[in-house]
């Protein structure tokens, strides 16, 4: 249903316009096929987003309730209807298998469900001043214009559950999405452009960092910016927007740990690690990437687990029965097959993978991979590797060994324990330091309804997700009235 030429995707406005040039999309699990070439944006063009952004903003923001709400579910609706087709082009693109990327499409749809009802549940507060005859009331507004930069791994999922609370509390979006996913990007903008935003209240400027992404946030015209990224990114977010007094709210990475009890469910311990070690490629900020095992149960985890591992159909992404796809390019190939050498320089053991894959169609392919006997403290478990690449660190058998090893990194994200012991879990979820706890689950998978966000190097600024959103896209105004 593309209505528009690739070259013409930049979104400002209310219309597609063409860029400075265009980059080239590749399919990381045929890199043969070529997607197509999106159009990049520079400064220029963000000013112009910028300048429609602020016009548009206070037509949005005043636009009866019900009216933004119909539009919000009608974009969620069409989501939801064309997964199986925006599932494919995501999975194409980006490398996830097709169950994933149809899954991805349709949360995203959901979060602008979600966000449509939000906009009708807008209560304020009244309350009796301390000055008699005095009324008043605490009401919030919309921060104004809001950038948002997303990151590749989810790349309409992340986005969406950015400009959904965006768009529902009454700000208007610009919109910069990863350089190495546009496709997905542009066929959400579309969707978005049919369902009647007033011009300007939505705008898309594809196009890099150093560019598009710097003038948005260095610019004194934008309001708020919500990122998703490195932390080194994040750094600089932090430093371009404090000077203006703008709002950040930051996503970066972690270092996710999952303990496997003395006393875990090892079936429950083997999914919950293949699911969040591997699914994505390892792609996620909330994989987990440590394996802490208590010593009594570490021979037999490691073995189930190596074993389980043997049956991980990796391949094309839209390919049938596929576990796991390629990762996006090549750069993160290199940087994954770097990891590996590094852990075998450290001394791990190599009890699965470590190698780069051949397949019928020449892509960006690795095994899964899993070391054992390492450190936490040596750099592959203090590092973000993003890769499908997990290391097994042997514990003893204790529960709070167990919590000062999860929480030895400069992280805090999510944390994960699989255990039958009540006591084990209440400590857990008490003293790990991360703004995700998970027991007898993995710890990648989270909930759109619920607060999303993490600790330390892994956040800053308010949480993402569910009603805690309101708290970075609105700002809140305290009313007296004299009443009599």
């Amino acid at each position: 249903m593309t209505t528009h030429p690739t070259e013409n995707a930049l979104y400002i406005n209310g219309e597609w316009r063409t860029g400075d040039h265009t980059v080239t999309n590749i399919n990381p699990s045929d890199i043969s096929e070529i997607i197509g070439e999106y159009a990049q944006g520079n400064a220029e063009h963000v000013q112009e987003a910028i300048a429609a952004a602020r016009q548009a903003q206070p037509l949005w923001e005043r636009t009866p309730m019900e009216r933004k709400q119909a539009i919000l579910q009608a974009i969620g609706d069409e989501m939801i209807a064309r997964c199986d087709e925006l599932g494919r082009l995501l999975s194409r693109e980006e490398g996830k298998p097709f169950a994933e990327g149809r899954g991805e499409i349709y949360r995203a749809g959901q979060f602008f469900h979600y966000f449509a009802a939000e906009v009708l549940r807008q209560m304020g507060d009244l309350a009796d001043s301390v000055r008699a005859g005095v009324k008043v009331e605490v009401t919030r507004e919309a921060v104004g214009v809001v950038a948002i930069i997303s990151p590749w791994n989810f790349p309409t999922a992340t986005a969406v559950w950015k400009i959904a609370p965006a768009l529902a509390f009454g700000n208007s979006v610009i919109w910069k999405p990863a350089n190495l996913t546009p496709a997905s990007a542009v066929a959400m903008t579309e969707i978005i452009h049919r369902h009647g935003l007033p011009p300007g209240t939505f705008n898309l400027v594809l196009g890099s960092g150093s560019s598009v992404g710097d003038a948005l946030i260095n610019s004194p015209d934008i309001d708020a910016v919500s990122f998703t990224g490195s932390v080194p990114t994040g750094r600089k977010v932090a430093a371009a927007t404090a000077p203006n007094f703008v709002r950040c709210q930051l996503e970066m990475g972690s270092k996710n740990a999952l303990v496997i009890a003395n006393d875990a469910d090892l079936e429950i311990a083997i999914q919950a690690t293949i699911a969040g070690s591997f699914s994505g490629a390892g792609q996620k900020c909330t994989a987990s990437s440590r394996l802490l095992v208590m010593d009594s149960i570490y021979d037999e985890y490691v073995e189930l687990l190596t074993e389980r591992m043997k049956g991980l159909k990796v391949g094309h992404a839209l390919e049938d029965g596929v576990f796991m796809g390629p990762v996006v390019d090549d750069k993160q190939l290199a940087a994954n097959l770097q990891w590996i050498d590094r852990a075998k320089a450290l001394g791990a053991t190599l009890a699965h993978g470590g190698e780069r894959l051949d397949m019928p169609h020449e892509g960006y392919y690795m095994a899964p991979t899993l070391f054992v006997d390492t450190q936490n403290d040596w750099d592959i478990n203090q590092e973000e590797v993003f890769a499908p690449l997990a290391c097994v660190i042997r514990i003893e058998d204790d529960i709070e060994e167990a919590i000062a090893l999860t929480n030895a990194t400069r992280f805090g994200l999510t944390g994960g324990i699989i255990t039958q012991s009540l006591r084990n879990s209440a400590l857990f979820k008490e003293q790990v330091q991360a703004g995700c706890t998970m027991v007898n689950l993995a710890t990648a998978g989270t909930d759109y309804h619920v607060p999303f966000g993490g600790r330390k190097s892994s956040s800053f600024g308010p949480r993402e997700q569910g009603q805690y959103a309101k708290e970075f896209y609105t700002v809140v105004k305290t009313s007296y009235q004299r009443a009599y």
